[in-house]
């Protein structure tokens, strides 16, 4: 009988959380008890799974027992509370937030790029940012064949990376913007609707914000690659889900856009979207809800000979969060890589 296995989401009640129990339906997790953790304030809230009402449970010392896995998305400062603790009760974390993804003893995985990086675990695996996600996933097949040389990303991201209380906000400032009240503001420091500002994560020294630094870092340490030379901008848009960008490859040779859209035409977790007579290339709101980056307008950059322009989105809950969670879980069933013990099965 194939084994089954106990699941615990940290967070559960978050635009992460639910999407992440939606996932484990969809794809057939093999589960054999699914917990769902969440702060104090959340303790008693029901949410439903597979046609049944799960309770939410306060996070606590003792809700790790037994746990397999912990697919931990309720921000940096619980997950370094909790993350450790969880891993002495013997469960492999998969975590969402920034806490981990820098940390060299942490392995940085994006399934369809790096899943060996996941063998060298110690208990956490760290979920990349959405931004470096969905980036990732589009250029790591063009780096495979061509090593590229440096990039330039511009961000379109949308309110979703803010959470679902940013979301409602945003809805909220556009009504009162053709209601013609003054927009209120909370989650962001700045109206979003019918608006759009730099992102508005910390500042760093070098002027770069902190959604940008990620990038930078990130993508280094995921393709393995110390050296390699990007920079980005970071803007929030009034999109309510699903991020954009803008993206200029340089490689030490020509790689003709032909040749990219042959790669990435069968390329894992990407979709390929252009329709040049009819000027139609990826959206945000086509990317909404799907599991693949959206790809196109894939083309020459005229100011170099060795340049490539692409556009992508990506939906930023799914892909950019929950579902590469939740591929890094079946990557630990697959590879084997999670702790020997009684383990239920169905």
């Amino acid at each position: 009988m194939p084994q089954s296995y106990k699941v615990a989401i940290l967070g559960a009640t978050g635009a992460v959380g639910t999407e992440l129990l939606e996932l484990l339906a969809a794809r057939q997790f093999p589960l054999a008890d699914l917990k769902l953790l969440a702060s104090p304030r959340s303790a008693g809230k029901t949410l439903t799974f597979q046609g049944e009402e799960l309770p939410v449970e306060a996070v606590s010392e003792d809700c790790f027992k037994d746990i397999d896995i912990v697919l931990a998305s309720a921000g940096a400062s619980t997950s370094k509370a909790w993350a450790s603790k969880a891993v002495e009760a013997g469960a492999v974390v998969v975590d969402n937030s920034s806490a981990f993804r820098m940390d060299p003893q942490v392995p940085l995985v994006v399934p369809e790029v790096n899943p060996e990086a996941a063998d060298q675990h110690q208990g956490i695996i760290a979920n990349p940012n959405c931004t470096t996600i969905l980036m990732s996933v589009a250029i790591w097949p063009l780096h495979r064949v061509q090593p590229i040389q440096r990039i330039v990303v511009a961000t379109y991201q949308s309110a979703s990376g803010a959470g679902a209380r940013a979301m409602e906000e945003v809805k909220h400032q556009a009504q009162a913007i053709l209601n013609g009240a003054e927009p209120q503001t909370e989650a962001f420091p700045y109206p979003l609707a019918f608006n759009l500002f730099p992102h508005n994560s910390k500042l760093t020294e070098q002027g770069y914000c902190e959604e940008e630094m990620k990038m930078l870092n990130e993508t280094r340490k995921i393709f393995g690659t110390a050296d390699l030379r990007i920079t980005a901008t970071c803007v929030r848009v009034p999109v309510l889900r699903a991020h954009s960008e803008a993206v200029n490859l340089e490689f030490s040779e020509p790689f003709s856009p032909q040749q990219a859209r042959e790669i990435l035409r069968s390329a894992p977790g990407v979709k390929l979207v252009e329709d040049w007579q009819a000027n139609y290339f990826p959206m945000p709101i086509d990317a909404t809800g799907e599991d693949d980056v959206l790809v196109g307008r894939i083309r020459q950059d005229l100011s170099h000979p060795c340049g490539l322009e692409l556009w992508l989105c990506g939906d930023q809950i799914r892909k950019g969060a929950a579902l590469n969670a939740v591929q890094i879980a079946e990557l630990l069933i697959e590879r084997n890589l999670l702790k020997k013990r009684e383990v239920a099965t169905v």
